[in-house]
């Protein structure tokens, strides 16, 4: 079987567009310790290991707590959560698997403005595209280090 194509190398020029995303996405309304727990959600969901590496030591060097990553794949039933992050979940989820019903449109803008809402909806439609090139062209599970792409 034909090695699969190393992304980092071959796709250099198609990730520059991820790359300026990402760089937005750093500077958006949504507050960085719950845009670390929406990746780590999305990525369970799509479940992409190298994601889940990745996002899981970024989101403990940056203070969020073993409990919570633990728990957030059960985020329904875990009390650790606050109502704007529950909010978050509920549409990362919906917005993910392609089906937003109003009840959760009308939950999230209770917690979010309209420009917050905007990012969020980014944050995981870019999370969605970083899960799915890492799963069709998956690096080394495991070995990424804290801050190793910015």
């Amino acid at each position: 079987m034909e090695a699969r194509l190393n992304l980092q190398e071959k796709g250099k020029n198609a990730l520059k567009a991820l790359f300026g995303m990402g760089g937005y996405l750093h500077k958006s309304s949504i507050e960085l310790p719950l845009r670390e727990l929406v990746v780590f959600r999305v990525s369970q969901i799509n479940q992409c290991a190298y994601c889940l590496d990745m996002h899981y030591k970024d989101a403990r060097a940056k203070g969020e707590t073993e409990q919570r990553l633990y728990g957030l794949s059960a985020w329904r039933e875990a009390p650790y959560y606050t109502d704007r992050e529950r909010a978050a979940f509920a549409w990362a989820e919906a917005v993910t698997k392609c089906e937003v019903p109003d009840a959760i449109y009308a939950k999230v803008k209770q917690q979010f403005s309209d420009e917050e809402l905007i990012d969020l909806t980014m944050v995981v439609t870019n999370i969605n595209t970083w899960n799915r090139l890492n799963i069709s062209f998956p690096g080394e599970v495991g070995s990424y280090q804290v801050g190793q792409f910015g």
